[in-house]
């Protein structure tokens, strides 16, 4: 009976046995394991949980490692894929890897890991188990009470996606009267013009009579004026004006050196040594007059009189040679010639501008009805633009997902913000989120609205905001936004873990799941 006894022992300590009443297992395994351990019947073997080995259950625990996924050793540190099962009593039970059996570190609360080293470990299995009983229990009044506020969002979202609905109805129909009026208006507009353009008509041809008729006069102005140039420059009265007589003029001294080159005399020319009347006219005049109106009042021609015409040749030559002191004295420097140019053609646009039209009585009634019509077709118009935004907006808005239950659709439209020591951080839910320096500047996009990217067990745990403003020599800013359970929608803190990469916790009623009521419900509705 005594041998037998100790035999027991012996095989407690070789297998590694938890002795609990409850159960008869190697130490290291969990009780849900427990009959993949213990031997039906004498002689029975243990197969490695893979499949790779079978052995005998004597070799479990022998702190030699057999099976390849190391499930013949959960209870020594001998197999570095193993894990090792702490009861951890009054607390939560874990699994560790089997390398930190022994290792001198207490990981297991109970200190169930540390059976054969020097290690003095003290249970604090039942105080750490208070302490995760009570923030479970903080944690689930916290969830409860969310959950109500969930609710209360739900319905409000619900409500608002049938109010956007609803406006949306109305819009389409506004926006089709809308339209309408504008095509109603756009045909009083174009039978306004019709009217309008038939009595302008009368008047564009008086305009365009007029003008021709100037055009003609200011030809035969300019062309007398030219002929009357040719004959004063015509000093000889060959019939030609050359070079010679050209050079005789201060006013082509485009140099201002105090002499006109042949090279000056020959460009006014039109590069040629001489030119009749004819060719003086058409090609030389469009290239000496401007010279000359720069310095009209010196240069300008006179009108022939009786007396000048009895002036002699030798005369003429005389008064032209006397000119170039009197010249540079009155035209002052170069700077100036710019502004003589510049100043005539403003005063021409002035006077242009004087010139209103007078149209009679029954013209200018069609007038003023076609730029009523004009007006009320523009106005009808942008009545169509705005309601097309509008509906729009209410378009995007109904095609965002904002939850199972519409929960999150009460956040739309609101912007929340963080402030750390350099930043102000606002997220706008489903429109953008961006930053602004504490010190002055403008708002910075951390990104616009993408979509939900939780994970496989809760879609609606993360969104994501993408497509930010661009680092330097970087990627465009993008954010996450990780969501948590919380009675109020508060963003509680902002991160960037990588480079242009932001992270944002949002707390937020319509997150927060009553798991325990939703199992309650499910049960009523599982037995009715």
């Amino acid at each position: 009976m005594k041998s037998a006894a100790m035999a027991l022992v012996v095989a407690g300590w070789v297998w590694g046995w938890v002795t609990a009443p409850e159960s008869m297992r190697p130490r290291g395994v969990p009780l849900s394991r427990a009959a993949l351990y213990t031997p039906a019947a004498p002689g029975d073997t243990f197969t490695c949980l893979d499949g790779s080995l079978t052995l005998p259950y004597s070799h479990l625990n022998d702190d030699y490692c057999d099976c390849r996924d190391g499930t013949d050793e959960p209870g020594t540190p001998a197999c570095l894929n193993g894990l090792f099962h702490c009861i951890n009593a009054g607390h939560v039970p874990q699994d560790i890897s089997s390398s930190r059996v022994n290792d001198g570190i207490c990981d297991c609360c109970d200190g169930s890991d540390e059976y054969a080293s020097n290690t003095n470990c003290v249970d604090t299995c039942s105080e750490l188990g208070r302490e995760a009983r009570l923030r479970a229990r903080r944690l689930a009044e916290l969830r409860a009470a969310g959950a109500r506020l969930r609710a209360q969002a739900a319905r409000d979202g619900t409500r608002l996606r049938s109010d956007l609905h609803e406006r949306l109805t109305q819009l389409d129909a506004q926006r089709a009267e809308a339209d309408r009026l504008r095509q109603e208006s756009q045909q009083m507009r174009d039978d306004a013009e019709l009217f309008e353009n038939a009595a302008l008509q009368q008047y564009r041809d008086a305009e365009d009579a007029e003008r021709r008729q100037r055009e003609a006069e200011e030809a035969v102005s300019n062309r007398n004026e030219a002929e009357e140039t040719f004959r004063k420059f015509d000093s000889n009265n060959d019939g030609v004006v050359d070079v010679s007589e050209l050079q005789t003029r201060v006013a082509f001294d485009k140099d201002r050196n105090g002499e006109v080159s042949v090279e000056e005399a020959t460009f006014f020319l039109a590069e040629n040594s001489d030119l009749p009347l004819a060719e003086f006219v058409e090609q030389a005049w469009p290239l000496i007059k401007p010279y000359l109106m720069i310095g009209e009042g010196v240069f300008k021609p006179p009108t022939p009189t009786a007396e000048s015409e009895s002036t002699s040749d030798s005369e003429t030559d005389e008064d032209d040679n006397s000119e170039p002191e009197e010249t540079e004295e009155e035209e002052g420097d170069d700077e100036e010639l710019p502004e003589a140019e510049e100043e005539a053609p403003e005063e021409h646009v002035e006077e242009h501008h004087e010139t209103t039209p007078q149209y009679d009585e029954e013209t200018q009634r069609l007038v003023d009805t076609a730029n009523e019509a004009r007006n009320h077709f523009s106005q009808a118009e942008k009545a169509v633009r705005d309601l097309d935004s509008e509906i729009e907006k209410l378009k995007g808005m109904l095609d965002k997902d904002y939850g199972p239950q519409e929960e999150y659709a009460t956040l739309a439209g609101q912007c929340l913000e963080f402030n750390d020591r350099e930043y102000v951080y606002k997220l706008c839910p489903f429109e953008k989120a961006s930053q602004h320096p504490k010190n002055g500047g403008g708002d910075t996009s951390l990104g616009t609205w993408g979509d939900w990217v939780g994970n496989s067990d809760d879609k609606y745990g993360a969104m994501l905001y993408s497509n930010g403003v661009s680092c330097w020599n970087g990627p465009d800013r993008s954010t996450r936004v990780n969501i948590h359970c919380g009675l109020e929608n508060r963003v509680v803190s902002v991160s960037e873990p990588n480079r242009c990469e932001y992270v944002f916790e949002l707390e937020t009623p319509a997150a927060c799941i009553d798991h325990e009521a939703e199992a309650g419900e499910a049960r009523q509705h599982d037995e009715l």
